[in-house]
């Protein structure tokens, strides 16, 4: 299953169980991570959705196949604008960029150069268009890379303040934790 043929497969509605089958089929011989990520800015938002959500399953339970491709991966999140695929990114970030990331993951992310990553995460994290979900994992990202980056934390802090009365119930709670990771009281 070459890139042409996941395209054909992915063309039609994919329940859960088919996409933990493709994310365990991913590997060179039959279609890669990185036909993934392309096949995530595809023109039609639907096929770019399944393409970022068979990704995040190959990054959750294949991740070995994903690490070959996470620097590319990286690469490529700024200029994710399809809501529906973005979102399937960002869970992805937050979990390659948390305290308990395996030491593989965490030796990538050291090395990469981040401050593209917090400068589009904020962006996305203030932007009224973005949705809750996205915001959420926004809000992990931010706080794992306060580690990299110390600025960060006041930074993000501030924002929090300014969109807690902005966004919904679920934002609310989800700061909260944050707050809570930062060691800051709410």
């Amino acid at each position: 299953m070459q890139y042409d043929l996941l395209l054909e497969t992915i063309k039609t509605t994919l329940q859960k169980s088919k996409v933990e089958k493709l994310a365990a089929i991913a590997s060179d011989e039959t279609f890669s991570v990185k036909d993934l990520i392309d096949l995530s800015f595809y023109h039609d938002e639907q096929i770019g959705f399944r393409a970022a959500w068979i990704m995040e399953n190959v990054y959750t339970a294949h991740q070995q196949r994903f690490l070959p491709h996470t620097l590319y991966f990286l690469e490529k999140l700024p200029h994710q604008h399809n809501l529906s695929a973005l979102r399937h990114y960002v869970k992805i970030l937050a979990l390659t960029t948390k305290k308990n990331a395996s030491t593989a993951v965490k030796k990538i992310i050291a090395g990469y150069n981040t401050d593209q990553l917090v400068e589009v995460v904020f962006a996305w994290l203030i932007d009224e268009k973005i949705p809750v979900a996205i915001k959420s994992h926004c809000l992990n990202i931010l706080a794992n890379l306060t580690i990299k980056h110390h600025w960060v934390r006041e930074e993000l802090l501030q924002t929090m303040d300014f969109l807690v009365d902005k966004e919904s119930i679920a934002f609310f709670a989800k700061v909260k934790q944050i707050r809570k990771q930062l060691s800051v009281g709410s």
